[in-house]
């Protein structure tokens, strides 16, 4: 099954070795985002909330690019640092999925950079284009 790597444009260069996304059978992958800026510098430090917008609205742009848009998740993984969090996560998240939820589920856990609250992995089927 042929695949096909999905960057969008003004994309910076990740700090390991991996694409933001994978579209592949109508399905797009997206890589576990962060709240990173192009200098892979966190941003927001402190604010929850923000920086789920920001990881949302990087997510965004990679399915977008593949010709799929948020209505087409159908699954996130979130990790959190601290459960203290929770709540601002999910008030951007209920923004983001205003009708009918994606599957998710959330884990508590150390990020790659202590900065991080937050990263999501998706899972959007867009269907064959």
């Amino acid at each position: 099954m042929p695949k096909s790597i999905i960057v969008p444009a003004g994309t910076h260069k990740p700090i390991a070795p991996f694409s933001p996304g994978t579209l592949a059978d109508g399905i797009v992958y997206v890589s576990g985002t962060l709240p990173f800026d192009k200098n892979n510098d966190v941003v927001h430090v402190g604010d929850a909330g923000a920086q789920t917008r920001h990881v949302l609205e990087t997510i965004k742009s990679v399915i977008e690019t593949a010709g799929g848009t948020m209505e087409d998740v159908t699954m996130n993984h979130i990790f959190v640092t601290d459960w203290a969090n929770y709540q601002a996560v999910n008030a951007v998240y209920a923004e983001y999925f205003p009708g009918d939820k994606p599957a998710r589920y959330c884990i508590l856990c150390g990020l790659v950079k202590p900065d991080a609250l937050v990263e999501i992995a998706t899972v959007a089927h867009i269907g064959k284009k």
